[in-house]
């Protein structure tokens, strides 16, 4: 990447529905040849995919929570990642170093839906300690991070 593609993935990174003129307009480059420098991207896999992104609040989400999960043994991870997946209010499951194997970044309704999420997992089998973490208001929400090489 040079510093020209850092500059289109920066414009992307604000509004991947910008259209190719604009951003050309902005890093000084025709619409085919930003088109083309898109089209690397996406094949060298820089450029994972375009998404959307819901306000959480507005959907009436209002509580957001982290967990660190134990599982009592390894066996038991393969079908705690398959709920995981499934689980609607589960929006990232990390599997880490810790003395916890999880982290699960979930949002519910409110402290009742919550709640009963908690103890959907505790009942799955083989999961042991459930630590949870609430949190009281966002600093920040990225989806990539800032620094691009």
């Amino acid at each position: 990447m040079d510093s020209i593609d850092v500059k289109i993935v920066e414009c992307l990174k604000e509004n991947a529905r910008e259209n190719a003129s604009v951003i050309g307009s902005k890093v000084n480059m025709s619409v085919s040849a930003v088109i083309e420098r898109i089209k690397k991207l996406e094949a060298a896999g820089v450029i994972k995919q375009y998404t959307l992104v819901l306000d959480n609040e507005k959907l009436g989400l209002n509580v957001c929570a982290y967990l660190a999960v134990e599982t009592e043994n390894s066996k038991y991870n393969a079908s705690f990642e398959d709920y995981m997946k499934r689980h609607p209010y589960v929006t990232a499951c990390d599997y880490v170093a810790s003395d916890f194997e999880y982290l699960v970044k979930i949002y519910a309704q409110d402290l009742k839906a919550l709640e009963k999420m908690l103890n959907d997992i505790k009942a799955l089998g083989g999961v042991g300690r459930v630590k949870t973490l609430t949190v009281l208001s966002n600093v920040k929400d990225s989806y990539s991070t800032d620094i691009i090489l």
